[in-house]
């Protein structure tokens, strides 16, 4: 199993980060990588709620991605799982609230793990280890970047 671990501080507090982070149809707006977002099960945000989305390769190329809740703790951790081709993955999200600057922020911590389901797979992470796991890293800081930036406030006259 190959695990990646990405952490950053986000300046809004955590159940505006979980509110976000949380809303499906919204995804598409705020992720880059993200081109459509398609939800797959009715009712409320939680353990079960199932969706596609669409990514953007760094190539160009359209991949779907579906992931399911497995645990939704709000406003302080998500679990999601996904079946890739040849791995199956477990993405954590960590919120913690912590005092910087004089005012609240969040540290959002997110952790994927893979697990190789067939024998090509596990030959693929022997060979491409390294390099898919800067690849995962890329992704993830990506994704922590258009987080911050779609929940960070803009700043006021007041603040400048």
């Amino acid at each position: 199993m190959s695990t990646v671990t990405v952490s950053a501080f986000i300046e809004a507090q955590d159940v505006d980060v979980w509110r976000l982070l949380t809303d499906l149809p919204a995804r598409a707006g705020w992720l880059s990588a993200v081109g459509a977002v398609d939800v797959l099960t009715p009712g409320p945000f939680g353990p079960g709620t199932a969706w596609c989305e669409t990514r953007v390769r760094p190539d160009g190329a359209a991949e779907p991605e579906e992931f399911v809740v497995v645990e939704a703790a709000a406003p302080t951790r998500l679990v999601l799982s996904s079946r890739g081709a040849g791995a199956d993955y477990r993405i954590t999200w960590r919120l913690r609230t912590v005092e910087r600057r004089r005012r609240g922020c969040t540290e959002v911590t997110v952790e994927q793990e893979a697990a190789p389901t067939a024998p090509y797979g596990r030959v693929l992470a022997l060979i491409l280890g390294g390099l898919a796991a800067r690849a995962v890293e890329g992704a993830l800081r990506r994704d922590l970047a258009d987080l911050a930036a779609a929940v960070t406030p803009a700043p006021t006259a007041e603040a400048a």
